[in-house]
């Protein structure tokens, strides 16, 4: 038996797609298609992709002609590949003619003549739209924002809009945007969705506020600050029939995601006890960070990191949250909470004023996962084992702030219909909230 393999993005599919595999079946009995994943697009600066991996992956398997379907995730997996399943002929599109000629070292190299007058470039163009979008709160994150969305095709930032008219002018002309809105229903008025950058407690007013406008929300972290709150917000936007997500960089970050999925099919066994730390020493302690009236301290600030893999990877039902806390003028500079599953415990520690190891460590019955800090902007994580021969370690490019996957997510999740992601469900989101609820009740809260 004669085996082909193939590789492409198929993003749009089209006849074009449709011609090139069925050239590549005819070379030989078995054709495996390599699909490029979002992540590693993304490494290659396709922030374009408008179908995610499974609707791509979904669209070829639809066409009949792939025997075997399979992800790319990595620079060299073709080699690996090649190897791995006997490959007899790799066979590409002409417009790469010549960049594959080190694979003849491994197999016959084949490349295959395209279809003229299609390609998904051609298809985004005719299909891409525009999305609008406004910024509210001119601070620190929001000037991260701006260059970051450079990045993702179909935004456009059409202004700004602060309570502060010097924070505002100084804004909107250092980014070059259009607009300096004088207020926050004008720039409603004029936009298709909105980035909620304010401190804490407005979080909830503007983004209701632009939900019941029909104007899809990014809203950074933290989305609400009581359980109650989270889950309004979240309704209203599936009644209005539009996007609301939480910035949370980490759920969208490549190497955070492909950690995740590896962990669920099993890598490392059964989870029994994950830890997880971030912790940073801020001397300025006029900060909005150490105000109370402004809902600082470690918990708002920070708590919706450590709480992502424990929710993603053993659900939001947990039995009992306990939490200690430090405190000083009204803020916890430390806090370690404790929550409790039926067949796991997990663990997280959050400071502001107090220094500790900022690692994440996920325990399982057969091996254990290891992500060094900052794991939160994870570019590295490794899988550990009792026999050590057998630890892998993986290695992804985290580009700039990172703020532009989330971006991505956000306008994809727009533009194709989708009303939320996979990476930071409803309930995950609602859950966070409902954790910090529960230390402003101070519910098994104890002070250390």
């Amino acid at each position: 038996m004669k085996t082909v393999i193939t590789y492409g993005t198929y993003d749009l599919l089209h006849q074009g797609h449709i011609n090139l595999l069925r050239r590549a079946k005819e070379l030989g009995d078995y054709l495996i298609v390599g699909v490029t994943n979002d992540n590693f697009d993304r490494e290659r600066g396709k922030l374009n992709v408008c179908n995610n991996v499974l609707e791509r992956v979904e669209a070829v398997k639809a066409t009949g002609l792939a025997d075997k379907i399979i992800i790319e995730d990595y620079l060299g997996q073709k080699i690996d590949d090649i190897q791995r399943y006997d490959v007899d002929i790799f066979a590409i599109g002409s417009d790469w003619e010549g960049q594959f000629d080190y694979l003849d070292e491994y197999c016959e190299v084949v490349y295959l003549p395209r279809t003229e007058g299609i390609s998904s470039t051609m298809l985004r163009e005719e299909r891409q739209k525009t999305i609008n979008v406004g910024i509210v709160g001119c601070g620190n994150i929001a000037r991260r924002f701006v260059p970051e969305a450079a990045f993702v095709s179909g935004i456009q930032i059409a202004g700004a809009y602060d309570h502060d008219s010097a924070v505002l002018n100084g804004f909107v002309k250092s980014n070059s945007l259009p607009c300096a809105y004088p207020s926050f229903e004008a720039m409603l008025d004029d936009i298709d969705a909105v980035y909620v950058a304010t401190p804490h407690l407005s979080h909830y007013g503007y983004c209701k506020q632009a939900l019941l406008a029909r104007k899809h929300v990014l809203c950074e972290i933290p989305l609400a600050l009581e359980e109650r709150q989270a889950q309004e917000l979240y309704s209203l936007a599936e009644e209005q029939g539009i996007v609301l997500m939480e910035a949370h960089k980490t759920a969208h970050c490549p190497a955070f995601n492909h950690l995740m999925v590896m962990i669920k099919s099993g890598a490392i066994g059964e989870v029994v006890d994950i830890e997880a730390s971030l912790s940073r020493l801020l001397p300025d302690k006029s900060r909005r960070e150490f105000d109370p009236g402004q809902a600082g301290g470690s918990m708002y600030e920070s708590a919706v990191y450590p709480l992502l893999p424990i929710f993603k990877l053993l659900g939001t039902e947990y039995r009992e949250l306990n939490i200690y806390s430090r405190m000083e003028n009204g803020v916890d500079i430390y806090t370690k909470g404790v929550l409790r599953y039926p067949n796991a415990v997990c663990s997280f520690k959050i400071g502001l004023g107090v220094k500790t190891e900022g690692n994440l460590v996920i325990s399982g019955t057969k091996g254990y996962a290891y992500v060094e800090a900052p794991w939160w902007k994870t570019d590295y994580f490794e899988l550990r084992y009792e026999d050590r021969n057998k630890n892998k370690k993986f290695f992804y490019k985290w580009d700039g702030e990172g703020l532009r996957y989330e971006i991505h997510e956000w306008m994809s999740c727009i533009i194709n219909g989708r009303l939320g992601s996979s990476r930071l469900l409803p309930k995950e989101s609602i859950a966070m909230a409902r954790a910090m609820q529960q230390f402003t009740e101070r519910k098994n809260f104890m002070e250390i």
